[in-house]
């Protein structure tokens, strides 16, 4: 379906076709129009899928028939900053042409985005787009009037169930007036989002879009090593001339994983930064516009950036740690190989990760290859998931665990968004 049979303002099919989209995905297919008609809805999609779109077109729509007043219409709850940011600048993108305005309103910032973000909110800014506890900062000192809010999203919902915030969720909630319209987004249904949903939604419509299997354009390959050869094993690889000039984002689950192992590629000579909560606002920006920008090539970071965040033309995703849900590797190794491109996604895999690899294995219906070990690294252990190695059979292989031929593959201006 095209843009255009979605009833929309032609001012938001202008900005569209500006940024050059003109079918919709089936999450936006699906969502408008259940929207538009002024539809709770609950939408199960991943990133990637064209959710921002999916609900920011609609309100964008509605906000142009009520017109502009003196509060804040429709309000955009996300589990972080970047998330935050990056759905402004769609926001504005998508709003070139109808007078709407929006700010982002996060942490991590002085005093002085603080007395911003309060004379916008006070002005009566058309949307908000906030994370939880920067928002209700601005209930506490009295800032901001939610009680004639016409729109609420929760955008990514699991991740900030699974950051903890639900207290701060039920506490914004509440502050809210009952009569809005409420849209939740969210990668998967645990519980949580179950129970959130029942009781703060109106007879929702269900829009699910199921997971999507990698990319096509991902060569993926995967590494059975005892813990303490993922060190060398990583440096080898990232250290291939092959690799010179490759765009890399090496993945960890946890912030101090990170840092730990920044210092240790920085210190085997490699260009490379780190992105974690940890990082101040404006240190995480500068990482962010320079590894954008190629001065720096290799970037460690946790799964902040693995949803929410467009980097384009990244080359390489190292999973130097399988990460805890099967759906975050899809959303890790969905950086690389974006709009029909080519890229590569390795994953190290220590024995007490198999059982976990193995369970993305069954999520994406694949068996991933499994390369061999340089040999100076030295004996490796079995991989006991799903399947055995590839490639060269006989006994050596499977002692080594990591099978196969060693592979290294190369692997307001104009409105300008992301889908």
């Amino acid at each position: 379906m095209e843009f255009s049979e979605l009833n929309l303002h032609p001012e938001l099919l202008e900005a569209i076709s500006y940024m050059n989209f003109k079918v919709a995905s089936p999450i936006q297919e699906q969502a408008i129009p259940h929207i538009l008609a002024g539809k709770d809805i609950i939408a199960i999609a991943q990133t990637g899928t064209g959710k921002t779109a999916a609900f920011v077109l609609p309100m964008l729509n509605m906000i142009m028939d009520h017109g502009h007043h003196n509060y804040t219409q429709a309000l955009v709850v996300v589990p972080t900053r970047e998330l935050a940011l990056q759905i402004e600048q769609a926001i504005q993108g998508y709003s070139y042409f109808t007078g709407a305005n929006s700010i982002a309103v996060y942490g991590g910032g002085d005093g002085a985005d603080f007395t911003r973000e309060q004379l916008a909110i006070s002005n009566g800014v058309d949307i908000i787009i906030a994370t939880p506890g920067r928002l209700i900062s601005h209930i506490n000192v009295g800032h901001i009037n939610l009680k004639k809010l016409r729109f609420l999203v929760l955008d990514e919902a699991d991740r900030m169930l699974d950051m903890g915030f639900q207290p701060d969720l039920l506490r914004i909630i509440n502050a809210l007036n009952d009569k809005r319209q409420t849209m939740m987004f969210s990668a998967t249904m645990p519980d949580g989002i179950a129970r959130l949903a029942k009781t703060y939604l109106h007879d929702p419509v269900r829009v699910s879009i199921a997971i999507a299997k990698p990319a096509a354009g991902v060569k993926q390959g995967a590494y059975v090593v005892h813990e303490d050869q993922k060190l060398p094993l990583i440096v080898h690889l990232l250290s291939d001339p092959a690799r010179a000039g490759q765009i890399i984002v090496v993945f960890c689950s946890r912030k101090h994983e990170v840092a730990a192992l920044y210092q240790k590629l920085k210190h085997a000579r490699l260009n490379v930064d780190r992105i974690s909560s940890d990082l101040e606002q404006d240190q995480r920006e500068a990482v962010l516009q320079n590894f954008r920008s190629r001065k720096v090539n290799v970037l460690v970071a946790t799964d902040v950036i693995s949803r929410g965040i467009d980097i384009d033309n990244i080359d390489l995703i190292v999973n130097y740690d399988v990460p805890r849900d099967a759906e975050d590797y899809v959303h890790r190794i969905g950086r690389t190989a974006r709009a029909e491109k080519k890229g590569e996604a390795l994953t190290l895999i220590s024995p007490k990760d198999q059982g976990a690899f193995k369970r993305i294995e069954t999520l994406i219906d694949t068996v991933v290859e499994k390369l061999n070990v340089p040999e100076k690294l030295g004996a490796t252990p079995e991989y006991k998931g799903s399947s055995q190695a590839y490639g060269m059979a006989g006994e050596k292989n499977q002692q080594r665990g990591g099978g196969g031929k060693q592979r290294f593959y190369r692997g307001k201006p104009k409105p300008n968004a992301s889908r």
